[in-house]
């Protein structure tokens, strides 16, 4: 039977490789031997308080342990809790939850393997390295906490329900009921190794070839940081000595998602003065559907009591975890999605969600059972999840005491916001997750231009909308198929973006406007575009839809465009119509139209499906100069015979290389970028 252990999906946004086959899920369904769904416990009333209970301690999971709890959370006198750490010096008097925290916020900063954005550098307490695994956004979360609760051997559970309303608990025992092992789970004791206490890993590490071909289910698993072909299965294979605990990842992964993260049996609100590295922070504007998630990374305190956060986040589909600037941070802190005051269309409160600031709870031995709390020192910064009014506070507060930074500087990360999305999406063209927060952060960019620059939305979208917005519109996810798609491709979004700008050119040459198609299911599903390949010769490039995650709606004929507060197509302010991407340089689209370059020149677009040349007798180094925020511009040299002699790739505000003697340059956009520069030649 075909689990619905991707019910986790409906709460995913998380801003990514052929995604996997529906045999592929049901053949790890088969080996898990699991009966789900499973949800979220129900909502918790009074019992959301420090007395969660699990299984008891007494409990003989000797076949089903996945580690021993050897320490305690709370210990800071041990022997172990007192040698020094990953993130913390012999005898820092730092409880184990402390150093989760600590361990976070020390993950070191390095690029991204898409060479686009910034991600994290994993230790382990074996000295190894390994980049940021790819994964969805609460799937980081997991990820993170499960990790090091298993490297220290500290006792973790996560809880859950079935369809018939069995509490089922993931954790260091094991997939576990109060009766026993859960449906036909693994034996992880017996089943697989554990080589932690073996002597010779450090000669020698030691490998599982069967963990090492296992990945997650629900979308591409393509860990590209390692390799290739590698899944996560592989990287966890290169994180873990006890083999077991990557079994265990693997499979809590599966199941478990941000709904049950925000359930109450696994996580408490925090108030916002109190918030550290190691929390989380989850955005819900519907009960079902999709939603984000973020792992605080970072927390500075600034002159005059206000914080710095930074935070990461995965997507779906999965990629490298990503850095989020304080800025960007501050504008999901600040949002009625993350627990905020109002309610949504559906007539839910936000408050009532489950979004917002979360932390993980710990479980101790209480009263003879596993018990998920949290630390004494958090006892003064819980909010009961019953709490709406002080849940929907939590916003406000966050405006308060996040850093303040100019208009300008808002703008500038709103505006790099909108460019990460619109990079996600030339990758993966299906992804209604990074449709949302591309919309979300122009709503944010229409508030502040209005308030300090006097900007109407219709002059916002005339000077940063583009073709590809309208086209990869927004979706809303329980009526749209395509939300469910992961496995969509850049080269997809080559054929999407060039069939709506020959349909765009045909408007125009008739002198008319025609809104754009957006990319979705309609009543032929995506026959236009799939003859639209065939058309170019390219029919291999377009795949067919596949259901890459549960996907109820799968049997909607006609997506649904979601309403947004764009400026309508054809109301854009340049004759009807987007505005129209050109300059005087025009057409300069190939090595044999290159146009002679001297000095600077001023006023140069990259439009969709476009790139410029130019050409330099004598040859010389040649600079372009442009905001990265609204695009990212590349930029090649060519000698006379037309070989590529050098490139420029960085995410700076320039672009340079040497251009031989009667050699060129050629500008382009990076996956499909749109962008204005300015070219400064000899």
């Amino acid at each position: 039977m075909l689990v619905a252990r991707a019910m986790k999906r409906f709460a995913l946004v998380c801003l990514m490789a052929v995604g996997c086959s529906q045999e592929e899920i049901v053949d790890l369904d088969d080996e898990w031997g699991m009966a789900g769904p499973l949800e979220p416990t129900p909502p918790p009333g009074k019992e959301d308080s420090e007395l969660r209970k699990g299984l008891l301690v007494a409990t003989d999971t000797s076949r089903t342990q996945v580690w021993t709890a050897r320490n305690k959370w709370e210990d800071v006198d041990t022997t172990a809790a007192k040698a020094a750490g990953l993130a913390w010096a012999a005898n820092s008097g730092l409880t184990w939850d402390a150093k989760y925290g600590a361990w976070v916020a020390s993950l070191e900063w390095i690029p991204s393997v898409d060479g686009y954005s910034t991600t994290v550098r994993v230790t382990t307490p074996w000295g190894k390295t390994l980049p940021s695994p790819s994964l969805e956004c609460a799937e980081m979360s997991l990820f993170l906490r499960i990790t090091f609760a298993a490297w220290y051997e500290l006792p973790l559970f996560f809880e859950s329900q079935d369809a018939t309303g069995a509490r089922v608990y993931f954790g260091h025992n094991g997939v576990r009921t109060a009766a026993g092992r859960y449906a036909s789970s693994p034996e992880f004791a017996i089943k697989y190794k554990d080589f932690s206490k073996t002597a010779g890993w450090d000669v020698s590490w030691p490998k599982d070839t069967t963990l090492r071909a296992k990945r997650i289910a629900g979308g591409d698993d393509t860990q590209v940081a390692i390799s290739p072909t590698a899944t996560f299965g592989t990287y966890l294979d290169e994180l873990h000595l006890n083999k077991r605990a990557g079994y265990f990842t693997v499979m809590a992964l599966d199941y478990l998602g941000s709904m049950n993260l925000a359930d109450a049996a696994n996580t408490y609100n925090i108030v916002p003065d109190s918030v550290r590295a190691g929390d989380t922070l989850i955005e819900r504007w519907q009960r079902s559907g999709i939603g984000h998630t973020l792992v605080v990374k970072e927390v500075h305190d600034l002159p005059g009591g206000s914080k710095d956060v930074t935070t990461i986040s995965g997507s779906m589909p999965r990629r490298q975890g990503v850095r989020e600037s304080g800025q960007s941070s501050k504008s999901y802190f600040t949002s009625d999605y993350t627990g905020g005051p109002g309610i949504n269309s559906d007539g839910d409160q936000y408050a009532k969600l489950g979004g917002g600031l979360k932390r993980w709870r710990v479980a101790k031995n209480v009263g003879g059972y596993w018990t998920n709390t949290w630390m004494a020192g958090d006892e003064a910064s819980w909010i009961n999840s019953t709490a709406y009014a002080r849940i929907a506070e939590r916003p406000a507060r966050f405006q308060q005491i996040l850093g303040q930074v100019t208009p300008q500087q808002q703008r500038t990360e709103l505006l790099q916001q909108i460019a990460d999305a619109r990079h996600h999406l030339s990758q993966y063209p299906a992804s209604c997750s990074a449709r949302e927060r591309r919309e979300h952060a122009f709503e944010q960019l229409y508030q502040v231009s209005r308030s300090a620059f006097g900007q109407t939305t219709a002059q916002v979208d005339a000077t940063y909308r583009e073709l590809a917005d309208y086209v990869l519109g927004e979706l809303e996810y329980t009526k749209s198929k395509t939300c469910c798609w992961n496995s969509s491709t850049a080269a997809m979004y080559d054929l999407v973006m060039k069939q709506a700008a020959a349909e765009e050119a045909a408007a125009e040459a008739a002198g008319t406007c025609i809104a754009p198609t957006v990319f979705a299911s309609r009543q032929d599903g995506y026959q236009k575009w799939s003859a639209y390949a065939a058309t170019l010769g390219r029919a291999s490039d377009w795949k067919a839809w596949s259901e890459d995650e549960s996907c109820p709606q799968r049997n909607v004929a006609t997506d649904t465009v979601a309403t947004v507060d764009a400026t309508p197509y054809c109301e854009l302010p340049t004759g009807g119509g987007a505005p129209t991407c050109t300059d005087a340089q025009e057409p300069n689209d190939s090595r044999t139209t290159a146009r002679a370059a001297a000095g600077t020149i001023a006023s140069l677009e990259i439009c969709a499906a476009d790139e410029d040349w130019f050409k330099l007798a004598a040859g010389g180094i040649v600079r372009i100069e442009f905001l990265h925020a609204s695009g990212d511009l590349d930029l090649a040299a060519y000698d006379a015979n037309g070989t590529r002699t050098q490139v420029s790739e960085s995410t700076a505000n320039t672009e340079q290389v040497t251009v031989p003697a009667g050699g060129s340059v050629r500008v382009y956009g990076y996956n499909g970028a749109r962008n204005a520069y300015k070219l400064v030649a000899p």
